[in-house]
């Protein structure tokens, strides 16, 4: 069994970020600039986005976090995003989920510009990669391809199950596994809350990724030897630590590790990874736009 070990890989991506960012500053060239929104006071968010900003000081980018209070309206939310849309400053920006019950998701993702859509959440987006086109892969199926290309994970002509059907993990996953290429070229099976007999098909899959959010949902029965196990899963279980809780996935990670011949970690797997492709997309909209303004 090889661990898939998303902290190293995160790493090694942040250091060739920051050398191409080097490069960018020896040039007297604009380095790139993230931008984010957040609504509200959600703890997890906080220090989801508060990690990114982080994450952009280590790699030399410029960052800006935009905090407006969960009472914010969605004409006021949507008047901002027009904002960065316009800002030639900032090249790519992101609106971090959930937003308040008051205000509409879907009309947010589709006010932000394609161009400046580093989480690939626009429907345009989506409809690219679909297409196999170029454009800004969402920042966590993103990494999960990159873990599978650096650790030279085979795909081709494998049985991937994808359990989970959400736009931000599942369903792209389903679709970049199968498209042409590496990593790829693999047969899916999307399965979710609606699926029967959901064993017997994880225990066909040469390749699983598991996006529920249910901890310790995919038992070792469920899984044949030697199969790769990719786990997205992040739940809060409470324990009797200092923190009071412990992070776990959806893989019942001490038996099925003892069957996988790869398998990600959590925390360590691919968490790390989505910041890390977050950052990548953003150097990818900055050269773009640099591109488009020659």
């Amino acid at each position: 069994m090889q661990l898939l070990d998303g902290k190293k890989i995160s790493e090694d991506i942040k250091n060739e970020i920051t050398a191409e960012v080097q490069k960018m500053k020896d040039n007297n060239e604009k380095v790139p600039h993230l931008a984010a929104i957040i609504v509200g006071n959600d703890g997890a968010s906080l220090t989801y986005v508060g990690s990114k900003v982080k994450a952009c000081e280590k790699v030399g980018f410029e960052s800006t976090l935009v905090k407006m209070p969960s009472t914010t309206s969605e004409t006021e939310l949507l008047k901002k995003i027009k904002e960065l849309n316009q800002d030639d400053n900032i090249d790519g920006f992101i609106v971090q989920l959930p937003l308040p019950e008051q205000i509409d998701t879907q009309k947010v993702l589709m006010a932000v510009d394609p161009s400046k859509d580093v989480d690939g959440f626009h429907p345009e987006n989506f409809g690219r990669m679909a297409l196999d086109m170029t454009t800004f892969i969402p920042a966590t199926p993103f990494g999960i391809l990159e873990l599978l290309e650096r650790y030279g994970v085979e795909t081709q002509g494998k049985h991937t199950v994808v359990i989970g059907r959400s736009h931000i993990v599942g369903r792209p996953m389903s679709i970049l596994m199968g498209r042409k290429g590496f990593p790829g070229n693999s047969t899916v099976t999307l399965t979710h809350s609606y699926t029967k007999n959901i064993a017997q098909i994880t225990t066909q899959a040469d390749i699983i990724i598991t996006a529920l959010g249910v901890p310790n949902y995919l038992k070792a029965e469920m899984v044949k030897d030697g199969a790769v196990v990719i786990d997205v899963g992040i739940t809060r279980v409470a324990d009797e630590s200092e923190k009071g809780y412990r992070i776990t996935g959806d893989v019942d990670f001490d038996l099925v590790s003892k069957k996988a011949s790869f398998i990600t970690p959590v925390p360590g797997g691919v968490g790390p990874m989505t910041i890390a492709m977050l950052l990548k997309n953003t150097l990818l909209a900055r050269e773009q736009r640099k591109e488009r303004n020659l």
